[in-house]
């Protein structure tokens, strides 16, 4: 159905893709797999014809796809594109509504997002703003929006990034279902158990270039591990440095309460521990180290770093106390996409860079030099938007902004979302390393085995409140995820 032909693209001068060809058949799931910045994103935009090649061309039956033209190749994107103050139906059938003699016909559009549902088995309001939904959520509404348009090939880059596992396996479910329809269903993911558990085909790029096609079922986790990234990669998750049990407590927290049920009645980090948070999504997780932070408001409780209390719910007062967080979304809450990778580096410590109320760019140039070393970001063009940087590189400079501040307590929440497993290697040993300077880290992460691999301690939370704790090698994964689901552990 689909043939790409040495398609080649470049931008800055940065070749990111070079000469790639490659056959995509219909009624098949084919994986597309690499490390961030290998091209992947890249591709599927070209495949999709949202993006010109340079060189090259994508052929649909035999025929040229012109780019930007309706030729039935629809693209979920990782970063959601959604318009926040229009319904759930209304993004759904943007630009595609029912209408008769001129005039919008909502219920014709509920009947059809009303199968679109059913289609699917996603749970969601038709009536409620985007604005109001979790991220995973509205990457549902992406993927629903893609789907109305019946399209005969979808290419979904991260679809499952912030889905729980039972999440992720109705999504996949539902992949299987439109290649067995006759759909052609290109799947771009970090995770390679999923991809290796549904796709039929996988090809893995490597710094923009094509180095292997294969049936899925002749591959491994390894095997595509050392085709993405040139070597073996063998310590997935880094031991962390025991803590003592007297060791001091960093951030103490009591009585917890936010608006709707979310009440934690104590909650305990000591210097060099990191502490899990696992959960459903929803289970208020994310929304614990929001309240924590000041981005929402508490109604009441207690929160203390090293025995001093953080007195005004706002993001300006936990800072002051040594409180650094790390959000879920780089591209909505963490980074200012327009700015380059030294102004979003320094934006959280400009007041120690500043005099007279000017910024010494000197100074903002030195530190941010010195922790793009540190973290080993790879930028072609430094003093260019940092939306131009691969999702992996963002992430990194999302803790660097944080760790210019040299915190005392560092919130995490979906530290590794959308990154490849080399750099998620990166940020588990970086996590790893923080603990072990004294800094309290307090991880939120919809992937269990992350949780049980790095904290020393894992809290469980549910439906708004902690239901059950385990220390380190406790527990296993199904222990976690039985009291996540309501159930006891075994």
């Amino acid at each position: 159905m689909i043939r790409l032909e040495g398609v080649t693209k470049s931008y800055a001068g940065t070749t990111v893709l070079h000469q790639v060809s490659l056959d995509i058949a219909p009624g098949r799931v084919h994986g597309l797999v690499g490390e961030n910045g290998a091209g992947k994103s890249t591709l599927a935009r070209i495949l999709s014809g949202l993006t010109p090649p340079d060189a090259g061309r994508v052929l649909l039956d035999g025929r040229p796809v012109k780019p930007r033209a309706a030729h039935g190749i629809t693209l979920v994107t990782q970063e959601v594109t959604l318009v926040p103050a229009l319904t759930v139906l209304e993004n759904v059938f943007l630009g595609s509504w029912s209408s008769r003699g001129g005039w919008w016909t909502p219920q014709a559009d509920r009947e059809r997002l009303a199968a679109l549902l059913r289609r699917t088995g996603f749970a969601i309001e038709a009536d409620r703003p985007v604005r109001e939904l979790s991220v995973a959520d509205r990457q549902r509404v992406e993927i629903l929006r893609a789907l109305a348009g019946e399209p005969r090939v979808i290419a979904l880059d991260e679809p499952t990034a912030l889905f729980t596992q039972a999440e992720t396996d109705q999504l996949l479910d539902l992949l299987r279902r439109l290649a067995a329809g006759g759909t052609a269903v290109v799947l771009i993911s970090h995770r390679l158990p999923e991809v290796l558990s549904v796709c039929e085909v996988v090809t893995v790029l490597r710094d923009g270039r094509h180095v292997l096609t294969s049936p899925a079922s002749e591959q491994t986790s390894d095997s595509l591990v050392r085709r993405m990234v040139g070597r073996p990669i063998e310590v997935l998750y880094p031991e962390p440095a025991p803590v003592a049990d007297d060791a001091p407590v960093v951030l103490s927290v009591t009585g917890l309460r936010g608006a709707g049920p979310l009440h934690v009645p104590e909650l305990k980090v000591r210097a060099g521990e990191i502490v899990g948070l696992a959960g459903l999504v929803g289970s208020g997780r994310t929304r614990t180290l929001r309240l924590l932070f000041g981005a929402e408001r508490r109604t009441s409780g207690r929160v203390e770093i090293d025995g001093r209390q953080v007195r005004r719910a706002a993001p300006a007062a936990a800072m002051a106390r040594g409180m650094a967080m790390v959000p879920e979304s780089r591209q909505d809450q963490g980074l200012v996409l327009v700015r380059s990778l030294r102004e979003n580096l320094a934006l959280a410590s400009l007041p120690a860079r500043q005099r007279a109320g000017f910024v010494r760019q000197a100074a903002e140039t030195r530190d941010a030099a010195a922790w793009t070393d540190r973290l080993d970001i790879t930028a072609a063009d430094p003093r260019g938007p940092i939306a131009g940087l691969s999702g992996g590189n963002q992430q990194k400079a999302m803790f660097g902004k944080w760790l210019l501040r040299e915190p005392r307590v560092l919130l995490v929440d979906e530290p590794t979302r959308g990154v490849d497993v080399a750099v998620k290697i990166e940020i588990h040993r970086l996590l790893v390393e923080l603990a072990a300077r004294g800094i309290a880290v307090l991880m939120v992460s919809s992937e269990i085995e992350e949780v049980l691999g790095l904290s020393h301690r894992v809290v469980v939370m549910r439906a708004g409140t902690v239901v059950g704790e385990f220390r380190r090698g406790s527990a296993a994964r199904e222990d976690v995820m039985a009291l996540a689901f309501a159930g006891e552990p075994s």
